[in-house]
């Protein structure tokens, strides 16, 4: 098992359940989420950014994704 740090970047939704499913459907495609949090939001843009810690039973590159392994 590996775990990897991630940092996303979501459109910002009008309701805060809606996020939550997004943000975790979202997070779902690169492992299992661990923990997760907004960190910024930029309601300019309607964005949000996430920080996250997830773990896949393997070593995973993602193209276009910062990830760390910690």
């Amino acid at each position: 098992m590996t775990t990897h740090f991630l940092t996303l970047e979501l459109d910002l939704l009008p309701f805060p359940g809606e996020l939550q499913r997004l943000i975790l459907a979202e997070l779902r495609r690169y492992g299992e989420p661990l923990r997760w949090a907004v960190t910024q939001v930029d309601a300019d843009r309607g964005k949000v950014q996430i920080e996250a810690v997830v773990t896949t039973a393997t070593e995973l590159l993602l193209p276009n994704t910062p990830i760390v392994s910690i």
